[in-house]
């Protein structure tokens, strides 16, 4: 089962590799990883995506609360939560196709941000499956490339992830 982890870290040198090394050495992995400034200037707020069972995902957690780096974390898949991705999209345009994908683009809640004679840049934000469905709506020929940010999140409700 998939989990997003959300992690309140000390903001210091060293403390992603701290945590990417408890990983690494237990065979975990990590499929994505997010990691930013909070409001406090001295802590950081990391979100991690990875997989597991019950016991995996709760040895991971018990091993991330010895480091002395973290603070405090939740595993939103236990409560209501609110997940997005961010997804950029170069999909190569013919003076035919530039209608189509404006009009998938605007189905799909898309944006596009940059346009050439022979391409498209789109921005979409949501569920991975949403961006997932959105590529498939293409030919595979006609995507260039794909960036993606892999799934953050934070707990609906006054459930949080604060001090």
């Amino acid at each position: 089962m998939r989990h997003i982890i959300s992690i309140l870290i000390e903001n210091e040198s060293g403390a992603l590799s701290r945590v990417s090394g408890l990983f690494s050495a237990r065979g975990y992995n990590i499929e994505s990883l997010t990691v930013a400034p909070t409001e406090d200037t001295s802590l950081s707020r990391m979100t991690l995506v990875t997989r597991g069972n019950d016991e995996v995902i709760e040895q991971i957690t018990k091993q991330l609360n010895k480091l002395i780096d973290v603070v405090k974390l939740i595993d939103l898949a236990d409560a209501p939560h609110i997940e997005r991705e961010l997804m950029l999209v170069k999909i190569k345009t013919t003076h035919d196709s530039r209608e189509e994908v404006k009009r998938m683009t605007d189905i799909f809640r898309g944006k596009i941000i940059d346009a050439t004679a022979s391409s498209f840049v789109v921005e979409m934000t949501g569920h991975s499956s949403k961006l997932d469905a959105f590529i498939h709506g293409f030919d595979e020929g006609s995507i260039i490339e794909v960036v993606r940010s892999g799934p953050t999140g934070i707990s609906r409700g006054e459930k949080g992830l604060h001090l």
